[in-house]
């Protein structure tokens, strides 16, 4: 039976990440061999190469963990807190290769489940529609899902169309805020006045549940122990949670 796979996440992070690594590995391995001594005046270079590859090699291991166990764990916990009735229509904004997509399909019975991407493969490897098919058809919910090649900033839906809309470390990507916090309005615009969005992102939380307020619903940012963790180890580069709204009754 063919397995899922849902890609590695940021691959030219990962590769640069490791790349680092090796070279602290090789400067490692030449000062103990005595190729250059302690004292020379290479030696603070060599040192900070050594500790930023210290820092780089568990990382990149992280990551790499993440985009083949961790997601998917954290998905589950995701899509299982929402009780589901299995008659909602879903959209996925940003789908990649249909991790919170098909899963949101397996929970379904009556509903669709309906995913949009540009298919950037500099986010995610392999990137791309078909990818996305052989995991619907591995998953075994092709026949409850529809994909789009669509623009988050332009979704090309009716208002008050979903019942549920994710976006899962897509939103990011669009790198200007003025268009991330119209790519927030539009997933405010197509939500039915009782359904509910979930913004999963590295960043911009108090952005998005700002633009959400703003549209008329109740948003709130909900971070955990190991987002937190991770926001300390990056030194504030990353600072993961989610956006949990609904419009107000």
């Amino acid at each position: 039976m063919v397995k899922p796979d849902y890609g590695l996440d940021a691959p030219g992070v990962v590769r640069n990440l490791l790349l680092v690594a090796v070279a602290a590995v090789v400067v490692a391995v030449a000062l103990c061999g005595g190729f250059w001594t302690p004292h020379s005046k290479l030696a603070p270079a060599l040192f900070a190469v050594i500790g930023t590859g210290a820092g780089c090699l568990p990382m990149a291991i992280w990551m790499i963990w993440y985009s083949k166990v961790g997601k998917i764990r954290g998905r589950d916990r995701v899509l299982n807190g929402l009780a589901l009735r299995g008659d909602e229509t879903v959209l996925d904004v940003g789908c990649g290769r249909g991790l919170f997509l098909l899963g949101a399909a397996k929970r379904l019975t009556a509903g669709r489940a309906i995913g949009i991407d540009i298919w950037n493969r500099r986010d995610l490897s392999g990137n791309a529609a078909a990818r996305t098919w052989d995991n619907a058809q591995a998953e075994g919910v092709v026949d409850r899902v529809r994909l789009i090649t669509a623009d988050a900033r332009h979704l090309p839906f009716d208002d008050k169309r979903f019942d549920l809309v994710l976006s899962s470390f897509a939103l990011h990507n669009i790198y200007e805020a003025s268009q991330r916090r119209g790519a927030v309005a539009e997933i405010a615009r197509v939500l039915k006045t009782d359904g509910r969005i979930i913004l999963i992102d590295l960043g911009h939380l108090e952005e998005y549940a700002g633009v959400l307020r703003n549209a008329g619903l109740d948003a709130r940012v909900q971070r955990s122990w190991t987002s937190n963790l991770l926001m300390i180890w990056t030194f504030g580069a990353l600072r993961p949670g989610r956006v949990v709204a609904h419009f107000k009754e």
